[in-house]
């Protein structure tokens, strides 16, 4: 069994708001074995002397699209589903050498790539997916353009939804996907940019229907996430059980202070909106998602501040798709207007651990959490921005126990 000793470490856990100087930590197989302020020993051990740097948990990215390869999703049904998981794959190993050693798809990806992520077949992440998104007709889900009178019941194997109307066919799309190995279940809430035919505030799903989707995730043990962007959206899937509220670029105060006092995460993602903006006509982004987009850029640093003041679960999300997943780390940057270094590295280690339901195994630097580990040469408590600059800062990366990245 390898074993890996990092001495001297500046240590960051993922939970104290300062570094802790001068710790060791030792990595026995794929677990971390001990952590502490006095030197340790072992014989079997490799020595990683990091002095002067720093040691913190692995990234988590809690909204990805690691299928989500072409600028409109409607094309994406046309694409052979061997070529999608290989394009899929060099995404992922881009991402976990950004430092995201787990990742959340949120509509897509399926327990293929995860498994190949398991049995070491592909380098990535370690892979949470979420199957395909549950949409009703019309909804943000619901790719076709408006003068398309195709039945969409048939979605092939590369799409990253499932048209399901009525409390029955959402229970049965729910259960296929949980069937098929998902971690938690998608639903569309409200519309979205990428969507041809839904005005971006609408509402999407009865109650019902929502409450159903919630129903047979939780009979599996697991949760729903929703994709909400107004306030009143939000505030149903609130009402309706639903733990991961997705984007909330409109959430109010009253709503935020609604999520915490539930106990429901919300997972900004800023980044995309500014990706959407500054690159959109370049990458060829239909007219109607950059009108869409406008409206919300705006209103997500103001999001954020309702979070921070409600002091509500706030998680680390990205969302990009297309040719814009390599603006991934400009998230820290977005997010540095509104937040303290600590609250964003937080909720992209332990915050994000805890919605997995993978808290204390991911998200910290504890004796048996899951040895994903990342040595930064600098303090990122300090200099948020060197996470902006992965290649250069980022000196080892670890996941599991096993290198992936270290100085020749």
């Amino acid at each position: 069994m390898a074993s890996t000793l990092f001495t001297n470490a500046n240590l960051f856990d993922g939970e104290a708001d300062e570094l802790k100087q001068g710790y060791h930590i030792l990595v026995e197989g794929t677990d971390i074995r001990e952590v502490s302020d006095r030197p340790l020993r072992s014989a079997q051990a490799e020595t990683v002397d990091v002095t002067g740097k720093t040691l913190m948990p692995g990234l988590i990215d809690a909204h990805v699209h690691v299928t989500d390869h072409d600028v409109s999703p409607a094309r994406l049904q046309e694409l052979s589903p061997s070529w999608v998981a290989l394009k899929a794959a060099k995404l992922m190993r881009e991402m976990l050498f950004r430092g995201f050693t787990s990742i959340r798809d949120a509509a897509g990806a399926d327990s293929g790539l995860a498994r190949a992520v398991e049995e070491e077949l592909i380098i990535g992440p370690r892979l949470f997916h979420c199957g395909r998104g549950l949409s009703q007709t019309g909804g943000h889900g619901d790719f076709r353009e408006p003068g398309n009178d195709v039945d969409p019941c048939c979605y092939g194997r590369t799409g990253m939804t499932v048209i399901a109307d009525g409390v029955s066919a959402v229970r049965k799309a729910a259960r296929e996907e949980l069937r098929k190995g998902a971690h938690a279940i998608k639903i569309m809430a409200s519309g979205g940019v990428t969507s041809p035919s839904d005005p971006l505030l609408g509402l999407q799903y009865s109650e019902d229907e929502i409450r159903a989707a919630v129903e047979e995730a939780e009979h599996r043990g697991t949760y729903v996430l929703a994709h909400s962007y107004s306030d009143e959206a939000i505030n149903r899937v609130l009402k309706c059980g639903v733990r991961s509220v997705e984007h909330a670029n409109f959430i109010e105060l009253n709503t935020a202070e609604f999520a915490e006092r539930a106990g429901a995460f919300v997972i900004p993602t800023l980044v995309t909106y500014q990706a959407m903006i500054s690159r959109g006509k370049e990458i060829g982004l239909p007219g109607y998602s950059m009108k869409k987009v406008s409206e919300v850029h705006q209103a997500g640093l103001k999001s954020l501040e309702h979070l921070k003041q409600a002091g509500t679960n706030t998680g680390f999300g990205t969302d990009l798709f297309g040719p814009l997943h390599d603006m991934q780390s400009d998230e820290f940057r977005i997010r540095a207007e509104v937040l303290s270094p600590f609250e964003i590295l937080a909720s992209a280690t332990k915050t994000n651990a805890e919605l997995l339901n993978m808290y204390p195994k991911l998200g910290c630097i504890r004796p048996g959490a899951l040895a994903d580990i990342l040595i930064v040469d600098g303090n990122p408590l300090r200099n948020l921005s060197l996470l902006q600059h992965p290649h250069r800062a980022l000196t080892h990366i670890m996941k599991s126990g096993r290198f992936y990245k270290r100085p020749d």
